[in-house]
């Protein structure tokens, strides 16, 4: 599984291939210190820890999208239409997931979430 850190561009099986490629070819008569070994894999660890978070936030991130969504169906939002054209206004019917972003119904139009001016 190769997973990829939005930090910093790096991944964990790049790591670990760069790391392995490293030790393959290292000066058998001037081996790599214990030192910089164990500095090494502590960073491997880092990258993967990062990419474990970055799961974790995303995750919690589309949670904390589908709440805010459903607690606003039943009430009136004004919002900028996707067309560009006057602030709109309307009731929310209902929420969906689309292309992993959660868009509110209200009425014939599908407004995401950032489209929203206010909540009345």
């Amino acid at each position: 599984m190769a997973t990829t850190n939005n930090v910093t561009g790096l991944g964990s099986n790049t790591f670990l291939q760069l790391l392995v490629a490293q030790l393959q070819n290292q000066d058998p008569l001037d081996p790599v210190s214990n030192k910089d070994f164990i500095a090494q894999l502590t960073s491997l660890n880092t990258v993967q820890s990062l990419d474990g978070l970055n799961t974790s936030f995303a995750e919690m991130l589309k949670l904390q999208q589908l709440t805010q969504g459903a607690n606003l169906i039943g009430k009136t939002i004004e919002y900028t239409p996707t067309d560009g054209g006057a602030t709109a206004t309307g009731k929310v019917d209902s929420v969906t997931a689309q292309n992993g972003q959660f868009v509110l119904t209200v009425g014939s139009d599908q407004v995401t979430l950032d489209q929203i001016k206010s909540v009345q």
